[in-house]
C-alpha cells in the first residue's frame, strides 16, 4: 500500500481549507485516511498552517511521500523550528 501525506479539501465553494492527512495513494480526495495530522487555509495571511511535524516526520521515515504542498509546509515548519531555537537564547 503506497501512502501519501497530502491535502484533503473541505470548506464551502471559493473559500476552501484543507485538512493534512495520511491516505492511501489509491483513495479519492474525499475518501478514507489513515490519521489526520493538521490543517492548512491558503486564504489567511499570517499562520495559515497548523501540523504535527513530528508525526508527519515518523510517517515519512516508514515510507510516506509528502505531496508538493504538504512537503513545502514541512520545509516552513522546519525553519521555524531551527529558528526557534536559536531566538530563545
Amino acid at each position: 500500500m503506497a501512502v501519501r501525506i497530502r491535502l484533503r479539501r473541505m470548506g464551502a465553494n471559493k473559500k476552501p481549507f484543507f485538512r493534512i492527512v495520511v491516505a492511501d495513494a489509491k483513495s479519492a480526495n474525499e475518501g478514507s485516511f489513515l490519521e489526520e495530522l493538521g490543517w492548512y487555509e491558503p486564504r489567511k495571511d499570517k499562520a495559515n498552517y497548523k501540523f504535527d511535524a513530528a508525526r508527519a516526520e515518523q510517517w515519512i521515515a516508514k515510507g510516506a511521500q509528502p505531496s508538493e504542498t504538504v512537503a513545502s509546509l514541512l520545509r516552513k515548519e522546519r525553519r521555524a523550528a531551527a529558528a526557534a531555537p536559536a531566538a530563545a537564547e
